[in-house]
């Protein structure tokens, strides 16, 4: 019964009140950035990540999870009542959540919505806090080889499930691992990639990155491509209890979609995106009325709300059991963690229990305040979508500068932000994955440490990754994805080839 004893013992940690001020902040803002589209939940954790610099590491995770599951939430509201996705997980839920709306059952919607993401994003917490011992167990199995062995997999799991082009974001990884080595080395602390600039020698700051690649990003293509303001649809919300008939119509949607979007999550590349789709998928597949989706059908609401929702608490499982970012989102989160001075890994759940325990037992009543909070609330948020961009964009911009400069007091991050804020936009505009190149910049100092540790271990010999079970196995699983990827580039080539001769 340990595990009553650390719920209980997150629990406390969680009800210190600047802990529940920080997850209730945080839950309400997830809502709003779920809410308005164009900003998404990595952008708003990465504006808001200099927020908490100057409070507790509980607190300050605490909130940035809030406003990860929070945006899962909110997505769903402007989705069924205006056909506007404000979060890409919550692009499915158009299909038929506003068809429901359009026929007068925007109430039954939003309400299986919300308690299909409450149900959901329960159960995932329920799951990491039984799978949270036995890592702990497994943590003094890994040292330096395991885990050079597990983040490098990670890393080209991510690579190797690119919505894109493979080689690209190959390609984006390895400039990520070049950029995260800059500075001076860890060993000998000569200078390495500075070109001779001085202010180099500290290396790049994970702040600039983040806020150009994706604040600064998402403000230079929405300007872009700013659309005419959408009408609202004026409809009536009423009902917001699902009838039983409703409920039995979306009680398996729900099952599946939690079960669905938990391991999904857990996978290196998913998330709630993938989890929604592929939940929406299956439901039509396993529905005895296919042709009802896109026309209304009420499981095509429940099964992909639960599933990206469910996708939150998977993602966090290797991030804390670990230290291995599955997604761009869970990399800003790691990056949260490093600025604490906390390693994410194995060791965290008995070096950090308040922190590890304290982030379970939040997202327990981040879930009860959402499920409190989104129903009464749902006048709110739709009105927000009449707000002007013109008046959100240089706010965006105000907290990119703020927080780029407060990480390390130096002009010269500001001028790193807006670098890779227009380096970011060429490499949307050219397809070129923007995720690959933080996880190899968060993961590339790591990989490099644990390499180098290594060969200090066994005297330089680079046997000790094969005499290693558990890395030995990893770096065979790498291997593996390497030959299955080249295997499909040389048939492309191949065939492209034939088809040219012909």
């Amino acid at each position: 019964m340990d595990w009553v004893h650390h719920i209980l013992y997150g629990f406390q940690v969680t009800f210190i009140p600047i802990n529940l001020l920080f997850c209730s902040i945080g839950v309400v803002v997830g809502t709003l950035v779920g809410v308005l589209p164009g900003i998404g939940p990595t952008a708003a954790m990465a504006l808001l990540l200099p927020v908490t610099f100057k409070v507790s590491a509980a607190s300050s995770i605490i909130m940035l999870a809030g406003i990860l599951y929070g945006a899962m939430y909110g997505g769903s509201t402007t989705s069924i009542l205006v056909n506007i996705p404000g979060e890409t997980a919550s692009i499915v839920t158009c299909l038929d959540g506003y068809q429901m709306a359009r026929k007068g059952r925007a109430g039954p919607a939003l309400g299986i919505a919300a308690w299909g993401s409450f149900i959901a994003g329960t159960i995932s917490v329920i799951a990491m806090m039984f799978v949270a011992n036995p890592l702990a167990r497994l943590a003094i199995k890994f040292g330096p080889p395991e885990y050079f062995a597990l983040m490098c997999t990670g890393l080209l799991f991510v690579t190797y499930l690119a919505q894109g082009s493979v080689l690209r974001a190959i390609m984006m990884a390895l400039t990520g691992i070049i950029l995260g080595s800059v500075g001076l080395d860890l060993i000998t602390g000569q200078p390495k990639f500075t070109l001779g600039i001085d202010e180099l020698q500290d290396g790049v700051g994970v702040m600039p990155v983040i806020m150009g690649l994706f604040g600064l990003t998402e403000v230079f293509q929405n300007i872009e491509q700013r659309a005419e303001q959408t009408e609202i649809y004026q409809t009536k919300v009423k009902n917001l209890w699902p009838s039983l008939k409703d409920w039995m119509d979306s009680k398996w949607a729900i099952t599946r979609g939690t079960v669905l979007g938990f391991f999904l999550g857990i996978l290196p590349g998913g998330g709630g995106t993938l989890s929604s789709f592929m939940s929406y998928a299956i439901e039509k597949r396993v529905s005895k009325h296919p042709e009802d989706f896109g026309k209304g059908a009420i499981e095509g609401v429940a099964g992909p709300e639960s599933a990206n929702n469910s996708s939150c608490g998977g993602s966090l499982i290797p991030l804390m059991s670990l230290g291995i970012p599955p997604n761009v989102t869970m990399a800003v989160l790691f990056s949260a963690f490093i600025i604490h001075g906390i390693q994410p890994g194995p060791l965290m759940i008995t070096e950090h229990p308040d922190v590890f325990w304290g982030l379970i037992a939040s997202m327990y009543l981040g879930n009860v305040l959402l499920l409190i909070l989104n129903l009464p609330l749902i006048g709110l948020w739709v009105q927000l979508l009449k707000v002007p961009y013109s008046i959100l964009f240089p706010l965006i911009l105000l907290f990119c500068v703020i927080g780029s400069y407060a990480t390390g007091g130096s002009a010269t991050d500001i001028i790193f932000m807006l670098f890779f804020g227009v380096g970011g936009y060429l490499m949307r505009k050219f397809r070129y994955e923007a995720a690959a190149l933080v996880l190899g910049f968060v993961l590339g100092p790591m990989i490099e440490r644990s390499l180098r540790q290594s060969l200090l271990i066994s005297d330089g010999s680079f046997s000790i990754f094969f005499t290693h079970p558990i890395a030995a196995v990893t770096i065979g699983v790498a291997l593996l994805l390497i030959i299955s990827s080249t295997m499909g580039f040389v048939k492309k080539r191949r065939k492209a080839f034939e088809e040219f001769k012909e």
